[in-house]
Formats: C-alpha cells, sequence, structure tokens
C-alpha cells in the first residue's frame, strides 16, 4: 500500500488528485473496517488511517480514507472545535489552498462566509496570488493558509497580505512544515538537483524549510503570534492516539 501512494503522489498532477482522490481513498477504506481511530474532521471511524508520503518510508496511519485528512488536518479541526469561536461565531473567512477534508463541511456553516482562493487548484472559488491578495484591507475576521509559505517566493509579503486583508481582532491559522533543529529558518538556492532538494526540504518543491523561528517569521508580517503547544500541554496520549494527531507540532494563533 505505501509504495501504490508513493507512486501516486509523485506521478500524477496535484490537480487531478484534488478531483478523484477521495474515490480511490473511500474504496481502500473499506479493507479498514473498525474503530480503533476516529477523525475528528469527518467523526468516521477505522481500524487505522492509510499510509501517506511520496516515498516508500512514508507515514502509517496518516490519511482519513472518508475525507481525507491527514495528521495537521485533524489537528486543526480539533483546535477550532476546542480554542476558538470558529463555529459558533458569525466569521468572514478566507481560506488559501483549501483542503479537501474542510472545503464542503465549512461552505455548509451558516455561520461563515467563507471563501476559498489559491493560484492553481481546481477545489477553490477564486484565483488570486497570495502576493496579491485581490481583497479590500480590513476584509476578513479568519484566514486559514496552511502548508504554502514553504512553497512561495517572498514569504514575509504573503504572510503581510494575510494581515492586512484581515479586519482589526481578527486571527490567522498559517501553519508550514518545521524542522526543530534548526534555529532559524534554512534555504538553499544552490541546491537544484530534485532529489536532493527533497532530502534538504521534505519535498522537492518546497523552497525552505522553517525552524524554532517560525513565530518569529509570521510576526515580520505583522502578527501577534501565540505558540500554542495544544497537543503537548491540554490533550490526553489517549486523545493523540486515538486522532492519531502529529504529537508535536505547535499551533501558530496569528492575530491581528
Amino acid at each position: 500500500m505505501k509504495s501504490i501512494i508513493s507512486l501516486v503522489l509523485r506521478f500524477i498532477p496535484r490537480p487531478y488528485l484534488q478531483l478523484t482522490g477521495h474515490w480511490v481513498a473511500r474504496m481502500l477504506g473499506l479493507f479498514y473496517t473498525g474503530n480503533n481511530v476516529e477523525c475528528p474532521v469527518c467523526e468516521s471511524k477505522y481500524r487505522k488511517f492509510l499510509p501517506y508520503g511520496r516515498n516508500t518510508s512514508s507515514r502509517e496511519n496518516a490519511l482519513c480514507p472518508h475525507c481525507l485528512s491527514l495528521e495537521r488536518h485533524r489537528l486543526m479541526g480539533l483546535y477550532l472545535k476546542r480554542k476558538t469561536n470558529f463555529f459558533t461565531a458569525k466569521l468572514k473567512v478566507l481560506h488559501v489552498a483549501p483542503e479537501y477534508c474542510f472545503i464542503d463541511r465549512f461552505e455548509q456553516m451558516k455561520n461563515l462566509d467563507y471563501i476559498t482562493a489559491d493560484i492553481e487548484s481546481p477545489l477553490a472559488k477564486v484565483k488570486m496570488d497570495i502576493h496579491r491578495i485581490p481583497f479590500p484591507d480590513n476584509t476578513f475576521d479568519v484566514a486559514f493558509c496552511n502548508h504554502v509559505m514553504e512553497h512561495v517566493d517572498d514569504y514575509i509579503l504573503a504572510m503581510s497580505e494575510l494581515h492586512r486583508v484581515l479586519k482589526p481582532g481578527g486571527w490567522a491559522l498559517i501553519q508550514s512544515p518545521q524542522d526543530m533543529k534548526y534555529a532559524v529558518t534554512y534555504e538553499d538556492a544552490s541546491i537544484t538537483d530534485p532529489r536532493e532538494r527533497e532530502k534538504h526540504f521534505l519535498q522537492n518543491d518546497h523552497l525552505r524549510l522553517f525552524g524554532r523561528n517560525y513565530g518569529r517569521e509570521l510576526e515580520k508580517g505583522g502578527f501577534r503570534v501565540k505558540e500554542d503547544r495544544f497537543v503537548m500541554d491540554e490533550l490526553s496520549r489517549e486523545e493523540v492516539e486515538r486522532y492519531a494527531l502529529p504529537s508535536e507540532e505547535i499551533v501558530y494563533f496569528c492575530e491581528k
């Protein structure tokens, strides 16, 4: 199973995967019937989740077959439920690079005015470059932009644009891959071989790998940043295992 998923992720273009991957995953889920793990996004239960990753050392127990949530999405879904007013307040929301597992659910929520945007994703309603967000200042109450800043040319400008379109008092979740062995953001444009870039930056299309200073990088965009160790400090080991969460990921809660 790992090898099949690895080949699919490597060689099928991402837009096609975004449109068709959920059908394949749901069929595979029929072989994972059980009650050992639960997805807090779609509330489906399985014996375990599907493996996921671009190489044969991909992560076990990672991908929900029903909604395609990964560990980071399940963390975000649980965080929104337990730590924010996202499900109760009237909010105007900008979701950049929207994840399949959230789109339908957020669109159906009566309390949200929900807008999806991306430069190429077929799932997004608005086509835009995050360096030039086509909305006025102080438009949104909430913004989501996860696993994007490692891809963009000027991440400080992109963060600043998200800050600009948020209303005063608005908040954002802007997560990115990190490697805590680095004190500061790691970039090296001299590494051009795709395989070498994958070794250094996790994927060959990543332009950088953020380190322990990621919160301070977000502050350069104008945000007040709270580094919330939600998983480590507030969840039990049983919950982390039940929901298959990233056990050491920090949630960066960004406020304007």
